[in-house]
Parts: C-alpha cells; sequence; structure tokens
C-alpha cells in the first residue's frame, strides 16, 4: 500500500513514473468528453472518500473528475455531518469505518498532524489534497504544466516569489530535489522557509538559493511561480502582511528579466493586483488554467499509482 502524503516521501523514480503515466494518460483521451471514462477503466468498481475540511473548487472538482474518468466513483464527505474525531467516534475509528467502505481517501485539512493520524489508521491509501504543511498534488500537476510547455524541467530554474513559507513553496523546495531544478525563492526575510524544510533541502543537496530581492530572484528563469499571500486560516494581520510582500507582486516588470520564454504559474485562487497583476495572469506566459486542467491528469496518476 502506498500514500501520498508529500513529495518527500517518494523517490525520484516514483515521481517521473507518476509524470509520464499523466502524460500518457492525456494523450489517450484525445476526443472523449471530459468525465468519459478511459478506455482502460483502471479504478472500476472502485470508490474515493473525499474529506474536505477547508473550502474548495479545484481540488473538490479535479478529484472527482479524475475519478469519473478512472472509471470509480466518489464520495464528498464534509467532517461537520460525519463522525471524524468528534463526540464518541476517534480519528482512529473513522479511519477503520473508511477502510471497510471505500479503496482510497483523500483528506484536505488544515493540519498535517491530522493526515498523518488518519493515515495511520488506514488500511488503504491516503492522498494529500492539501495540507498545511504540504500541496503535492498541485506541484505534480505543476510539473506535468511545465513540461508540456517547454520540455522537462531538469536542470531549469523555477523563481518563487511572495511568502516562501507555506505549504506550495515548501512541495516546490521538495519537488527540486527529486526532479532535479534549480529554486529561487524570493520572499521576505520575515517569511523565509522554515527551517525543517530548509535542513531537508541541505540534506538532499536541493539547488536553492534564497533572496529578499525580487528581481534577482527572476532573472534568467524559466518559470515564475507565486500564490495568494493571505492563505486560508492565516492567522495574521493582512493589512501588514500585504504591505511587506507588495514589492514581491509579479508584473511584467518582473516577467521581462526572466527568460523570454518563461511561464508564469499560479495554483488559484488568485488575489488579482495582490501577488499578481491582471496583465500577466491574463498574459500570453501564463499558464495557470492549463495548471487548473493538470490537477485531474496528475491526480489520475496518483490515484492508479498509490493502488497500483
Amino acid at each position: 500500500m502506498k500514500n501520498f502524503i508529500n513529495i518527500s516521501d517518494c523517490s525520484s523514480e516514483e515521481l517521473r513514473e507518476i509524470i509520464e503515466e499523466a502524460k500518457k494518460r492525456k494523450n489517450n483521451r484525445t476526443g472523449l468528453n471530459k468525465s468519459a471514462a478511459d478506455n482502460d477503466k483502471p479504478f472500476d468498481g472502485k470508490t474515493m472518500a473525499m474529506i474536505f475540511e477547508k473550502p474548495s473548487t479545484r481540488t473538490r472538482m479535479s478529484f472527482d473528475i479524475a475519478v469519473k474518468q478512472l472509471g470509480g466513483s466518489s464520495i464528498i464527505l464534509n467532517p461537520d455531518g460525519i463522525h471524524y474525531g468528534k463526540g464518541d467516534e476517534t480519528l482512529r475509528d473513522t479511519a477503520k469505518v473508511l477502510t471497510e467502505y471505500v479503496d482510497i481517501v483523500m483528506l484536505r485539512t488544515s493540519s498535517h498532524k491530522n493526515l498523518e493520524e488518519f493515515g495511520k489508521y488506514l488500511d488503504i491509501p491516503i492522498i494529500n489534497g492539501l495540507s498545511d504543511l504540504s500541496h503535492p498534488c498541485q506541484i505534480m500537476s505543476d510539473v506535468l504544466t511545465y513540461e508540456e510547455s517547454n520540455g522537462t524541467i531538469e536542470g531549469k530554474t523555477i523563481s518563487w516569489l511572495g511568502d516562501g513559507n507555506n505549504n506550495m513553496s515548501n512541495s516546490l523546495i521538495e519537488a527540486a530535489g527529486k526532479f532535479n531544478f534549480k529554486v529561487i525563492i524570493g520572499c521576505p526575510k520575515k517569511y523565509s522557509p522554515n527551517k525543517k524544510i530548509l535542513s531537508w533541502a541541505k540534506k538532499n543537496k536541493v539547488n536553492l538559493t534564497i533572496t529578499t530581492k525580487p528581481l534577482e530572484a527572476v532573472k534568467n528563469s524559466d518559470c515564475i511561480m507565486t500564490d495568494k499571500w493571505i492563505s486560508m486560516n492565516d492567522k495574521v494581520n493582512k493589512s501588514a502582511k500585504k504591505k511587506i510582500l507588495k514589492p514581491y507582486q509579479v508584473n511584467k516588470k518582473l516577467m521581462n528579466k526572466a527568460n523570454v520564454n518563461a511561464i508564469f504559474m499560479h495554483c488559484l485562487p488568485v488575489g488579482r493586483g495582490e501577488e499578481v497583476t491582471d496583465d500577466v495572469i491574463d498574459g500570453n506566459q501564463s499558464v495557470v488554467w492549463r495548471q487548473a486542467l493538470n490537477r485531474v491528469h496528475a491526480q489520475k496518476s496518483i490515484i492508479k499509482w498509490c493502488l497500483d
């Protein structure tokens, strides 16, 4: 049984296998309707339970469509509507019950500890649909999207601007170590990556640079990425944080410092006029809508990998 919780948990070979499977399955869908099943229906007769502690658009839609395309079915569970570590039932007992009902679980949670504890008691695979520490499915979709646009990501330079201490930047750094690309984090000192991820990066010899200078972060970059400045459940002084991050807004001036064929990525939802300007996210270098679509294809491959 294989779980998909952090990118760092998987080998480079396993992650490459997932990406190549996603490419193949996407290509093989030419001519099929959006929710039509793949010809081989590898998830036929199987069910995924999806638990959402946090609001979701892309994760909810993309996993549901992914399961349909694999030939299976999904059940969406709201923690407020089930015994999910509440009342007389522990997380352990809920996990044991789900093991009897479904074949795989996806959890989108505010607490990474919930994910680890839930996974510990499941006898079926669990996929991290997002936690406060990592967002591996999104980053796998981003790798897929990059390679569709500009070829192999190995040896390329990916720039991250804004808050360097969030789930997306954590998973991006892990991916850099696994897929062998360079990552530059452009962020204020106050929002530098956390010490644990920096320690992991050093131990695994990740090609990582951290700078407080936005122009330096994007110079000769092959891809510029950012995220919302204020994440869900971010208990901070919002106006103060936005003021600190304002110099890291992705705009045309910064995009022009990157390589001529550089692309722009954002995992969405977007704070237009905050972390990115309209002319960038809606411009020719933006691939954000394909990123959203590729969540379906990357997650199909992740599901299949977990169950193989």
